[in-house]
C-alpha cells in the first residue's frame, strides 16, 4: 500500500512539477557547456526571442483548454503586421495602424470561433483553412512583398527599452499576468476548463458553451494581432512570410507546459515553463550554429515529445 501511495505521489509530482525540473537541468547544462549562453546579453536575447510565442501561447492555452486548437496564428501574425503597416503608411497615424492590426486579428479570431464554436466544424480543418485564407490575404494586400513602415515612431513599440529591458518583454509579462488572472480567478477561466473536461456536463451546468468558446477564439485573435503588430515594429516592416510554422511552436510550448490537447487541464505557470523550454532550445541551437534544416528536425522532435508526454499524463 505504501509503495502504491509513493508511486502515485511521484506521478503527481511529475505531472505538476516535472517540466520545471527538466528546465532547471537543461538551463544548468547549457550554462556550463554552451559558450556565451549564460550572459546578460544572451539572457535578454532569449527573453526577447520568446515574446511572440509567449503572447500567443497565453491565449492558445484557453483554446486548447476548451478542447479545440488554432492553426491560423502564424498567418494571422503576418497578416496583422501587414495591415498595421499599410494603414500607418496611408493615414500617417501610428495609433490607427496599431488598432487596425489588433482588430484584424480579432476578426480572424471571430471567424474561427464562428466556424468552430457556432457552426461546430472540426477545429483542425477549420483553422487550417483560415490559415491558408489569411496568409493569402496578407500576400494580396502586400503584393507578396515586404511593406516598409515610414513612421519611425512606431519602432519604439518593438525596439524601445524600459530599464534596459526591451518593450516586447514587458508586454509579454503583462499579457501572462492578465491571462493568468483570467484563468485562475474568474468564472470564465473555470468555465473554459469545465468545457474542456466535459462539454455536455458543462452545458447541463448552465454554461453557454458556444459563447464561451467563441470568446476564446476572439481573445486568441486579438492577442495574436497585437503580437503581429509588435513583430512588425521589431522588423520595421510588415512581412507576408513572417511567422511560418509558428503555430506548431506555440502548440508545442503549451503541451510541454502541461496543457492537455484533449482539454480541461491548463496552468499559466506550466505554460511559462513550456515557452521557456522552446525558446531556450532554439537559442542554444543558434549559439551552436546548427544549420536551419537540422533545427526543423529538433523542433519536430520536441513536438512529438510534447504529444507523447500529453498522452502519458492522460493515461496516468
Amino acid at each position: 500500500m505504501n509503495r502504491e501511495y509513493l508511486s502515485r505521489a511521484l506521478i503527481r509530482l511529475w505531472i505538476n512539477s516535472g517540466m520545471v525540473a527538466v528546465y532547471i537541468v537543461m538551463f544548468a547544462l547549457f550554462s556550463l557547456f554552451v559558450p556565451y549562453f549564460f550572459t546578460v546579453r544572451n539572457m535578454i536575447g532569449l527573453a526577447l526571442s520568446i515574446t511572440t510565442i509567449g503572447m500567443i501561447a497565453s491565449t492558445m492555452l484557453f483554446v486548447l483548454a476548451a478542447g479545440d486548437l488554432d492553426l491560423s496564428v502564424g498567418s494571422t501574425v503576418a497578416f496583422t503586421g501587414i495591415i498595421a503597416a499599410v494603414v500607418m503608411n496611408r493615414t500617417g497615424s501610428i495609433p490607427l495602424g496599431i488598432l487596425s492590426g489588433v482588430l484584424a486579428g480579432g476578426l480572424v479570431g471571430w471567424l474561427n470561433g464562428t466556424l468552430v464554436a457556432l457552426w461546430k466544424l472540426n477545429p483542425l480543418i477549420s483553422t487550417l483553412a483560415t490559415m491558408q485564407i489569411v496568409r493569402g490575404a496578407g500576400m494580396i494586400v502586400s503584393n507578396g512583398a515586404a511593406v516598409g513602415i515610414t513612421l519611425p515612431g512606431f519602432f519604439v513599440l518593438g525596439c524601445g527599452t524600459v530599464l534596459g529591458i526591451p518593450n516586447p518583454i514587458w508586454f509579454t509579462l503583462v499579457i501572462f499576468i492578465i491571462f493568468g488572472i483570467l484563468l485562475n480567478n474568474t468564472i470564465y477561466g473555470k468555465n473554459i476548463l469545465a468545457i474542456g473536461g466535459n462539454r455536455e456536463a458543462a452545458r447541463l451546468a448552465g454554461i453557454n458553451v458556444e459563447l464561451t468558446k467563441n470568446a476564446a477564439f476572439i481573445l486568441q485573435g486579438v492577442v495574436t494581432g497585437f503580437a503581429g503588430v509588435i513583430l512588425a515594429s521589431r522588423m520595421t516592416s510588415g512581412q507576408p512570410n513572417a511567422a511560418l510554422g509558428l503555430e506548431l511552436d506555440v502548440i508545442a510550448a503549451c503541451v510541454l507546459g502541461g496543457v492537455s490537447l484533449t482539454g480541461g487541464v491548463a496552468t499559466i505557470q506550466g505554460l511559462f515553463i513550456g515557452v521557456l523550454i522552446m525558446g531556450t532550445v532554439q537559442d542554444v541551437l543558434n549559439l551552436m550554429n546548427v544549420q536551419t534544416f537540422y533545427q526543423y528536425v529538433v523542433r519536430g522532435a520536441i513536438l512529438v515529445a510534447a504529444i507523447v508526454l500529453d498522452r502519458m499524463k492522460q493515461r496516468k
